[in-house]
């Protein structure tokens, strides 16, 4: 920290200056601040402790003045100046703000979702802001409250995440989130990935060598939200060699997995079904599915389209 008691400590070493000295111990001894914490300590205070404390009580004052005019050049922004007694010293300390602890948590909440190309909202999206109006999102909100009751009670248990099914626009990947956000206020860390853009990303990493670490970033996260699945173009190494991957891991470690899509699970596999090139492999579909089934429970919600209602 830069000490913004160096002006008077060279003031204090130049005594020819004695009367911006005096000027700003007139100022420093004034203060109501300083003026009661020096009477509250009076009996540990000599005048030579206080004369030597004349920077730092300068420190203190100036400090004081750019907190309360919240101005971003003070030492230690967020953090509000208070005077401590250091062996008949007096110095300064730094406390933070309720503004700044509430901040801090914030951030620490925020860290626990690691949300992979997801749009703001669904960054922000909170329970409480998630409308039940209509019976499939009610149902939805029901199975959420059950999951997450359920999950903080027993977090080492394997509990089946939501397959969340619907038309475009009804707040599915926006109740993933809400979701994602109210574990990482109980203290537990998600993964929130958009599948089309992770197929994309993956592809990607291939030259790369980047393959491996990516995969296992999001097969291995203690709980994981597979976003829009069945809106990427679905290749047969993306099928078998990414998501089957993905899934074979979490059903064998019992992780926590929860999905989105516009399709429900017969469609899904129907998608699943035929590559890009066109090939039929209902076999490998059909074990995918197993997998999704055993780790999900299917929730169909409807409603009207919420980003061009």
């Amino acid at each position: 920290m830069e000490d913004v008691g160096k002006e008077m400590s060279k003031i204090i070493q130049n005594r020819d200056m004695n009367e911006r000295y005096n000027e700003l111990v007139d100022v420093v001894l004034k203060d109501t601040d300083v003026q009661e914490f020096i009477q509250e300590n009076r009996d540990r205070l000599t005048d030579d402790d206080i004369r030597k404390s004349y920077s730092k009580l300068y420190e203190f004052v100036q400090e004081k003045r750019k907190y309360q005019l919240n101005d971003p050049s003070m030492i230690a922004p967020g953090y509000e100046p208070k005077l401590t007694l250091n062996f008949h010293y007096i110095d300064v300390t730094y406390v933070p703000t309720e503004a700044l602890i509430a901040k801090q948590k914030e951030d620490e909440i925020r860290k626990r979702v690691r949300a992979m190309d997801m749009p703001k909202d669904v960054r922000e999206a909170s329970l409480s802001r998630f409308d039940t109006a209509s019976q499939g999102r009610a149902q939805a909100m029901a199975e959420t409250m059950r999951f997450l009751n359920e999950y903080t009670s027993e977090p080492k248990e394997f509990h089946k995440g939501l397959y969340l099914q619907g038309t475009f626009g009804v707040g599915k990947s926006f109740l993933l989130g809400a979701i994602a956000n109210s574990l990482a206020e109980r203290g537990f860390v998600t993964t929130i990935v958009h599948f089309p853009t992770f197929t994309v990303e993956m592809k990607q990493a291939i030259g790369k060598d980047m393959v491996g670490p990516k995969l296992d970033a999001v097969k291995k996260s203690p709980v994981l939200m597979i976003d829009d699945l069945g809106a990427e173009s679905m290749t047969s190494w993306i099928r078998d060699d990414v998501l089957s991957v993905i899934l074979q891991y979490r059903m064998q470690e019992q992780l926590v997995t929860f999905f989105s899509s516009n399709l429900d699970l017969k469609d899904l596999e129907k998608h699943l079904s035929v590559t890009q090139r066109g090939e039929q492999e209902p076999l490998k579909a059909r074990r995918i599915m197993e997998r999704i089934r055993y780790l999900a429970q299917e929730i169909t919600m409807s409603g009207n389209d919420r980003r061009n209602g």
